[in-house]
């Protein structure tokens, strides 16, 4: 069974869209410090392109990998987290960036265990949006685009490993 990709969301329609996310993002912690923390491995390449476009803004990095898929194209429901933070939260103002948001389960029991670390504050920024599949809520402050229910990849996102480096958000569709 053969399988090729179509494309959904542009290159320079995720270009505009994450400038307009950092620009609120650089708007609401103006002179503050922010902390992000990337959802390896899909989140990576939305961080990099979202942090390098948040100005006048205190920015530090961390990364945590969780699994959720396994091989598969739906979660499972069982969130392991594979890699954990380096630093610690307390009395930061904390930002998840994560590529995609499916069924809640993942971000709805990430934010639960971050917030267990003492942070000033968490919220939640999303490449991309998919509510029509939600099982969990999960308040999402910053989304650039809601998507279909598609099993979507390029830009981070993957299919068995495959096709995180499209610099667009494509659908992968079998034959």
């Amino acid at each position: 069974m053969g399988q090729h990709v179509r494309v959904l969301i542009p290159e320079e329609d995720i270009e505009k869209k994450i400038c307009e996310v950092a620009a609120k993002i650089s708007e609401d912690y103006q002179g503050k410090q922010l902390h992000l923390i990337c959802i390896l491995k899909g989140g990576a390449m939305f961080m990099c392109e979202l942090a390098k476009r948040i100005k006048d803004v205190d920015v530090s990095f961390d990364f945590m990998s969780v699994s959720s898929y396994g091989a598969g194209t739906t979660s499972s429901g069982i969130v392991k987290i594979v890699k954990d933070l380096d630093e610690p939260l307390e009395g930061k103002n904390v930002l998840i960036v994560e590529d995609i948001i499916d069924t809640g389960h993942t971000l709805n029991h990430l934010s639960k265990l971050l917030m267990d670390r003492g942070p000033k504050s968490i919220e939640i920024c999303t490449l991309l949006n998919k509510p029509s599949r939600r099982e969990k809520e999960v308040p999402v402050k910053y989304s650039c685009f809601e998507i279909p229910d598609k099993f979507v990849v390029g830009y981070g996102l993957d299919y068995d490993q495959r096709y995180r480096n499209l610099p667009y958000i494509g659908v992968v569709e079998f034959d």
